[in-house]
């Protein structure tokens, strides 16, 4: 211990600790500037914890904007675009009101109107609002979140749509040269739109014959790469554009356009193309189908050539092998082993209860 004593003063400690000074005078004995020493070294190495500060409150509003930001900075334009498609319709309804304000009664009257459209909408709404609280409650901007009491819908699951690939022959043929190129490209990579249209030429490698798409269907936003092997059509496709293409525009596949901002007409890639979906479908007598569809398909095909689940995980580009699992609508041989092992038992005992009605005994 460092404790001393100054004449006429008393006594006082004074000592040195990761090359910080800690002293503290006068006391009137040594006794007591050595408990006080002792108890300034124990706060030191063992400090209480400063709890930190949570807002009680702030404007829905406020909140919103700084979950869209967020959103905007780590997730993909489509999701923002979603998010920003729900968040003024809540915005009518909340604008002006904190989010303390925001009671879980209000949230299941909003919920059960938006039923009204459908189960799914509803949960959707449910989905987008709690992540938008609970952002809001994780950067202790709010200290709780009205939609923690609040359970999804149930549905009614129906089966996904995926169309044949005589239908999805039908619905390319259709297009102009340039959005055949565009659907046989997602058709061939099992790619996400947003991939697609994210896909620039440093992106495609006609030596190695893959290209690579970066997603932001990751924990955590971040922009994850995967490699997809070219097929031959997709390696004649690509060999063609770039050899077509011009050097000043980075990306396969871009567009001219009229800016919001500046009215000017600028160039750049896609950001969202599925309206000319229905088009082509109603164009080709098919039933409608958007992009998505290309990729369960593809996944379908895959599965029912016995391609492993984890190589379709892999260029589908999914975290999970459940997510992959979703897309598998084909009806693999143990399922048609299983049916037809059914079917000939049914018969069997069919046959068995007709030769025993006739009075023949069976051996």
């Amino acid at each position: 211990m460092s404790a001393y004593s100054v004449k006429g003063k008393g006594w006082r400690y004074d000592f040195t600790l990761k090359g910080e000074r800690y002293t503290e005078a006068w006391f009137k004995t040594k006794k007591e500037a050595v408990q006080a020493e002792a108890r300034r070294r124990e706060e030191l190495k063992n400090p209480t914890p400063v709890p930190e500060e949570i807002s009680t409150d702030m404007a829905f509003l406020d909140l919103v904007n700084a979950r869209l930001d967020h959103v905007k900075a780590y997730n993909s334009a489509r999701h923002y675009q979603e998010y920003v498609y729900m968040a003024r319709r809540w915005v009518r309804h909340w604008k002006d009101l904190n989010c303390s304000e925001i009671s879980q009664q209000m949230i299941e009257e909003f919920v059960l109107q938006r039923a009204k459209v459908s189960p799914f909408t509803a949960n959707k709404e449910i989905r987008y609002l709690r992540s938008t609280f609970n952002f809001g409650r994780k950067r202790k901007l709010i200290p709780s979140n009205p939609l923690d009491g609040i359970s999804f819908l149930p549905m009614e699951k129906k089966t996904k749509y995926v169309p044949s690939p005589e239908d999805i022959d039908k619905v390319i043929a259709v297009g102009d040269a340039e959005t055949r190129d565009y659907l046989w490209t997602i058709r061939e990579t099992l790619g996400r739109v947003s991939e697609i249209n994210r896909l620039t030429w440093d992106d495609v490698n006609l030596e190695g014959r893959f290209v690579i798409l970066y997603t932001r269907k990751k924990k955590g936003g971040h922009l994850t790469p995967r490699k997809v092997p070219m097929t031959q059509n997709l390696f004649e496709i690509l060999s063609r554009r770039s050899r077509e293409r011009d050097p000043d525009r980075p990306w396969v596949f871009w567009h001219t356009f009229v800016s919001s901002k500046t009215g000017e007409t600028v160039y750049g890639p896609y950001q969202d193309r599925k309206k000319f979906m229905k088009t082509l479908c109603r164009k080709a007598g098919v039933k409608y189908f958007r992009f998505h569809a290309l990729r369960h398909a593809g996944a379908s095909v895959m599965d029912s050539c016995n391609v492993p689940i984890g190589a379709i995980q892999r260029i589908l580009g999914h975290e999970h092998r459940e997510t992959t699992e979703i897309y598998l609508h084909s009806i693999g041989d143990l399922e048609v082993g299983a049916i037809s092992a059914y079917e000939q038992a049914r018969q069997n005992s069919h046959t068995n209860s007709h030769i025993n009605e006739k009075g023949i005994t069976l051996h």
